[in-house]
């Protein structure tokens, strides 16, 4: 019998019953060639990046639904222009119906480009729910934001709470990958500590270069020491490797305790390889079955 296939079912049977998955805009291709492998009503978040455009972000979230998944577009509050962009943006998604569930990010460029310098402003101007949005995603950070100080990062989390509550808008966190389970969890239990009791999907990286995982890391301030490496199983001494998250996703089923950590999903960042990451969690389930 396989030695990990007591916490590997644990993961199966409860972390990853209704995982989620990202993309971007330029992935309907992949999600094509990947579909058969994705559970049917798979929650897949398109990103909005600042090199795609209306038409092939609401392209893609059209592609999500066709292909019997639920759609959860992203809306990026710095790279939105003006109101009538946020506005186009969510008439479109109501046209075609993919708006009911979205994810709202202040995004990457440091100054905003229009009136929303955050997601908070987003949700505060009300119009989310006016076109139509019921649910909505916010970030989590469990290892902190480079550019944002920590207490910033909690009182954001409790005013887009609040702001959500107060619309009667249902919501949910999705969180920053990590590489260490300690800090994830330790995190978790302080948002149940201020009374947010909303699912939290805790960002995994799919199977991917260690080169490439170790870029976005840096990227994101994402601790990388020599220990933590070694427990998820990445070597720094080979950046040519790949690694996937088998480790992470152990250890997270050892500590998860759902009396103290409420609700938790898992949500995979692809990187592009959505066929390569349905693909390992398919493999991932069977193994935790055998």
């Amino acid at each position: 019998m396989n030695p990990l296939s007591s916490t590997a079912s644990t993961v199966s049977t409860s972390l990853l019953n209704d995982f989620s998955l990202e993309m971007t805009g330029k992935d309907v291709p992949k999600l094509e060639d990947a579909a058969l492998l994705i559970p049917p009503n798979t929650r897949i978040n398109v990103t909005f990046l600042g090199n795609e455009d209306l038409t092939m972000r609401l392209a893609a979230a059209r592609a999500v639904k066709r292909l019997g998944f639920r759609p959860v577009p992203h809306i990026s509050a710095r790279r939105l222009g003006s109101q009538a962009a946020f506005e186009e943006f969510l008439t479109g998604l109501r046209s075609d119906a993919t708006g009911s569930d979205v994810f709202t990010v202040g995004g990457d460029p440091a100054r905003p480009e229009g009136p929303y310098e955050d997601s908070l402003a987003l949700i505060e101007s009300g119009l989310l729910s006016e076109y139509g949005v019921r649910h909505v995603g916010i970030s989590g950070y469990p290892e902190g934001h480079p550019a944002i100080a920590s207490d910033a990062l909690w009182s954001a989390l409790r005013e887009k709470s609040a702001a959500l509550t107060a619309q009667g808008l249902d919501g949910s966190i999705i969180t920053q990958f990590g590489f260490d389970v300690d800090p994830v969890l330790a995190w978790v239990e302080r948002v149940r500590a201020e009374g947010i009791t909303w699912p939290i999907r805790i960002g995994v990286p799919g199977p991917a270069g260690v080169r490439r995982l170790m870029s976005y890391a840096a990227r994101f301030g994402v601790g990388t020491s020599a220990s933590i490496a070694k427990k998820y199983g990445l070597s720094i001494t080979n950046l040519m490797g790949t690694a996937g998250p088998d480790k992470f996703l152990h250890a997270l089923a050892d500590g998860y305790d759902p009396a103290r950590h409420g609700v938790v999903k898992i949500h995979f960042y692809t990187f592009g390889g959505l066929k390569a990451t349905s693909t390992w969690i398919e493999q991932f389930r069977k193994e935790a079955h055998a």
